[in-house]
């Protein structure tokens, strides 16, 4: 991937720090599936806990870069449904770093504006990940800038399923009729309600899948592939991609002329 951007430079004299965005044209709403530590760790010859420890590195300066750019909402996939099948020390090393993320990052992410959000069943969470989220939320509920959108024990399917159960209910319950369901009614009941679409999903370390991430919400997003993994990817591999999605066509379905 690093050579195709080299080809990618001398077609567009791309250089550091020198990608000339159109700063009218910036994503509303730009997910990253953060993949990458474990193997980050084991390219260094280091124990997975680092690699994931640098992740959370690199959240610090991605999220001051898109909050710079204009990004008025981040998606983080943190934690899926299925990461519980981790080993155990693994996943308390996770819950570990969020709760000393947001320990430490709060009164930063406070002062610049940020509003933390959580996508996904936290009550499933240990009690002071539980505790911290709330508190972050609680102090940054009335900041107007970026929304930090952490996906945690968060699954497309299971957010899919859980909507439709609380739709169900309300036919069952005669407040509805099964005509009236459409599709801003379902989108009222998913953790995004009231949010854009992603309009470009990223996902650095090689990989091309979703990984049950935001299933219903990608319907029209665009992608965007790197081999960087994620304790490396930079501010200015996220200006590149952003540089790529505009440039794409998005027709949403329909024919140009």
């Amino acid at each position: 991937m690093r050579n195709i951007f080299k080809l990618f430079k001398k077609k567009t004299s791309l250089e550091n720090n020198d990608v000339q965005l159109d700063m009218e044209n910036i994503p509303k709403h730009i997910a990253i599936i953060m993949d990458g530590n474990g193997r980050w760790a084991k390219a260094k010859n280091l124990p997975r806990a680092l690699g994931h420890k640098a992740g959370v590195e690199t959240i610090r300066r991605i999220i001051k870069e898109a909050d710079r750019l204009g990004v008025k909402y981040m998606t983080l996939y943190a934690f899926s449904t299925e990461n519980w099948k981790r080993p155990k020390n693994e996943v308390n090393t996770l819950m570990k770093l969020l709760v000393q993320y947001l320990k430490e990052e709060i009164s930063e992410l406070h002062k610049n504006g940020v509003v933390i959000n959580v996508l996904g069943d936290s009550s499933r969470l240990p009690n002071d990940c539980i505790d911290e989220i709330q508190k972050a939320k609680e102090i940054t509920k009335n900041n107007t800038g970026i929304v930090m959108n952490v996906a945690l024990n968060y699954g497309g399917r299971d957010e899919i399923i859980r909507a439709t159960r609380e739709i169900a209910e309300m036919v069952a319950l005669g407040e509805i009729k099964p005509s009236e369901i459409d599709d801003k009614m379902f989108e009222n009941h998913l953790y995004t309600k009231n949010m854009p679409d992603p309009d470009i999903i990223i996902r650095p370390s090689g990989e091309q899948r979703l990984s049950n991430f935001l299933l219903w919400q990608c319907a029209y997003s665009e992608f965007w592939y790197s081999n960087i993994n994620w304790p490396d990817f930079t501010e200015e591999d996220l200006r590149r991609a952003i540089y790529d999605f505009q440039n794409r066509d998005r027709r949403f379905g329909a024919i140009k002329d």
